[in-house]
């Protein structure tokens, strides 16, 4: 079991807050603040003499209480931002706007393709965290080629991938409790114990959240008959902003997410339609780059500071101030993945941009030829091409077509409907000897293909 704060004794808490922090641990709380840390790392700081860890932490949520602000008042759900958390914000407003503008080489099919691959990343993480098993490269694969679903790990992450698209196409639209129930419908479609479950609420207290790994129970939602009210409220809060405070729009966002998982208001899908919601508010308020941020990628792979965040909050007064810091320390993670992973890509279409050098060879071609230098084995089709750069099937399939022409490719049958095109079997492709050193000396031989 977690261990809880100490307790604080009300009168000196109370003198704490109308006097401020002692000047002598200011920078110590600031550090504390700025990670919005709990209090199983708090005991453990260094500390001046004359101090013990438990009147610093009374001191540390003496400065959270002077910023605190109350979020949802039916169940006392209150959040202190802190400098740290506003200069994230502040950043993410830099960034978010400028980002592709300053890019202006990758508004066409290199952005369409970061943003497939970007919805493909975070509905694949999505649903693993919901206990989806399953490898990237078959997912990307079933969801680059439409696949059906074999298994229900298979179809959470269809159902994910299916939502996005909808929020996507429907982010300027308010939240309805219609829109909900639509959307864990759309989530929840064919993978729930009892089907009838999806897109509908709860209708039982037979809900509980517990500790993936110790099985602890860590969270008994509100009563179901409390959902219409919190629906109510979710639906408003979304909607429309609070004349007398105003909230950070990612903060807010923040907080969409943790009403959903505090209330649990559906048997199962809980999560995945939390975080749908973030998403969609957050393009909602114009925060365009999240289509190409996999946020669920950083939260899946650090999910038990996730579990923790709401654990401290739940544990500390409901101060949901833990559970914001990490998804802010989450979103900068995102981001900087989504910076490193197009710098990736620019490097590799500098370097396609040299078989283009040979003539009669476009960008997408090219980029087709580089894939081949990196993976002789590969096998492309007409489908392949036509998502990756959301181009006509006429136009993928004259792509290819030119490339076998000009020696580069062969095509090969699939299956009696289907053509494959794959390296042409030669150790080198045919360039100019200038050209031969941008690329591998020795291409190894393409391995046989088994065809299924």
């Amino acid at each position: 079991m977690m261990e809880k704060p100490p307790a604080i004794d009300k009168k000196a808490l109370l003198n704490a807050v109308v006097m401020g922090v002692d000047a002598k641990i200011v920078p110590l709380v600031d550090k504390i603040n700025s990670k919005y840390e709990y209090w199983d790392k708090v005991k453990y700081a260094s500390l001046p003499e004359g101090y013990t860890p438990q009147k610093l932490w009374m001191f540390v949520k003496a400065s959270r209480i002077r910023g605190m602000i109350s979020v949802w008042d039916k169940y006392g759900i209150n959040l202190c931002i802190t400098n740290q958390m506003q200069r994230i914000c502040h950043d993410f407003d830099m960034k978010f706007g400028s980002f592709w503008e300053a890019d202006n080489d990758s508004q066409s099919s290199e952005k369409k393709y970061y943003l497939s691959s970007s919805l493909m990343e975070e509905a694949i993480y999505s649903s693993k965290m919901e206990g989806a098993s399953t490898t990237r490269i078959v997912a990307k694969e079933m969801l680059r080629k439409k696949k059906s679903p074999q298994n229900k790990a298979q179809q959470m992450i269809v159902n994910n991938y299916t939502t996005i698209q909808y929020i996507v196409e429907h982010k300027d639209e308010p939240l309805t409790v219609e829109g909900l129930l639509y959307i864990h419908k759309l989530m929840t479609d064919k993978t729930l114990d009892n089907p009838e479950d999806a897109g509908c609420f709860r209708t039982n207290d037979n809900v509980v959240v517990a500790n993936m790994v110790e099985g602890d129970i860590i969270h008994t939602p509100p009563a179901f008959e409390e959902i219409p009210e919190f629906v109510s409220t979710l639906c408003d809060f979304f909607n429309n902003d609070n004349p007398h405070t105003f909230i950070h729009p990612i903060i807010k966002g923040i907080i969409i997410h943790f009403m959903v998982a505090y209330m649990h208001p559906f048997v199962d899908g809980n999560g995945r339609t939390a975080r749908a919601l973030f998403y969609w508010y957050m393009l909602k308020e114009n925060y365009k780059l999240t289509e190409y941020m996999s946020i669920s990628r950083v939260i899946a792979k650090s999910k038990i500071g996730y579990e923790k965040s709401f654990c401290y909050t739940e544990n500390d007064d409901n101060d949901m101030g833990y559970f914001v810091a990490y998804n802010l320390r989450a979103l900068e993670i995102s981001f900087q993945q989504l910076r490193d992973y197009i710098q990736r890509k620019q490097r590799k279409k500098k370097a396609a941009s040299a078989f283009m050098k040979v003539g009669n060879i476009n960008q997408r071609q090219a980029l087709v030829l580089q894939r081949l230098s990196e993976e002789p084995d590969i096998i492309f089709t007409v489908k392949d091409l036509q998502n990756q750069f959301s181009i006509s099937s006429m136009t993928a399939r004259k792509d290819l077509s030119d490339l076998v022409l000009q020696g580069y490719m062969e095509e090969i049958a699939i299956n009696k409907v289907t053509r494959g095109y794959i390296k042409k079997q030669e150790e080198e492709y045919h360039l100019e000897p200038a050209l031969k050193e941008e690329f591998p000396r020795h291409l190894q031989r393409r391995k046989e293909i088994q065809m299924p």
